[in-house]
């Protein structure tokens, strides 16, 4: 199991060469990816198109780009233009998000949300493979040809977590990113149903990558309930209380990693055996050396 770092939980406070350098920093100390999520006002490929400059080898994923705000046409330009900052390093994590981001944020309608990822990826994925599309479909439509400033595609991967839309990454992607799944999920929703799709058209193995808080520390119980307050909204929107009734936990603090260091590599243990096949840390901590503590079980499991 390849272990990253998911970043996003500087997003709300830090400043883009802020990011720039944690990512930097992520790539020295040898983790094979780093992860950022598409919120709020920071632009995660515009970040990671600034990071490519200074990094080499480490893979940038986000984790994940909404597709309602985003014409395809208008992700594949920019998905392309950072692959190529990037000398070939993105991986373009997409995903609906939820009905009420959607609905209440963006003021847009909630409908047919499989219809809706089916006709994004028609036309994203030409555009991403050939630069061109035409494509009517019966949500997202294009018709165009344009020059790629690189003609290595990205790895597309889909946020899929209920049947339907597992299917579609297994059948139409490389993989799946996940945010607050447990081992038991993995286990007995995800990871065979991707994989059956996928094998049903004879695509590769899909990628798994699963991505929860990681925190190494003596003050567990405290940990936890942090972690509980900040992430109370994952367990009451209906996809994820789904995943997590599965787990038989109450919320997603209870399938985070949290503990002593031979805990914490406990617990990445059973996510490997579950089937994940990357694994990308929010790491916590108290202070400064918990935070170093958790990077350095990360690091070397």
């Amino acid at each position: 199991m390849r272990i990253g770092i998911n970043g996003s939980s500087l997003l709300g406070h830090a400043q883009i060469d802020e990011i720039v350098a944690d990512i930097g920093r992520t790539e020295a100390a040898g983790f094979a990816s780093y992860h950022l999520a598409q919120t709020g006002l920071v632009d995660a490929l515009t970040t990671f198109a600034v990071a490519g400059t200074s990094t080499s080898s480490i893979e940038l994923a986000t984790a994940v780009v909404p597709t309602w705000p985003r014409h395809p046409q208008a992700l594949a330009a920019q998905a392309l233009t950072t692959q190529a900052a990037t000398g070939g390093r993105l991986t373009l994590g997409i995903g609906l998000a939820h009905k009420p981001s959607v609905e209440d944020r963006w003021k847009l309608r909630w409908e047919k949300p499989i219809r809706h990822m089916l006709d994004y990826l028609a036309v994203l994925d030409e555009l991403l493979e050939t630069g061109s599309a035409a494509y009517d479909g019966e949500v997202w439509s294009f018709e165009g040809e344009s020059v790629r400033p690189t003609e290595t595609k990205p790895s597309v991967m889909l946020a899929a977590l209920g049947d339907q839309m597992l299917r579609i990454a297994g059948r139409r992607t490389d993989g799946t990113i996940l945010w607050c799944v447990g081992p038991k999920t993995l286990e007995r929703q995800i990871v065979p149903g991707i994989n059956e799709a996928a094998a049903e058209v004879d695509r590769p193995t899909p990628r798994v990558v699963c991505s929860l808080p990681v925190w190494v520390t003596d003050r567990p119980d405290e940990a936890r309930e942090i972690v509980a307050k900040s992430l109370t909204i994952y367990g009451q929107l209906p996809s994820y209380r789904a995943m997590l009734d599965i787990e038989g936990v109450e919320g997603p603090a209870d399938i985070s990693l949290i503990g002593s260091a031979e805990q914490v590599t406990e617990g990445l243990a059973v996510v490997a055996a579950a089937g994940a096949t990357d694994f990308t840390a929010v790491v916590q901590g108290f202070d400064a050396d918990e935070r170093q503590e958790t990077l350095d079980v990360l690091a070397g499991f």
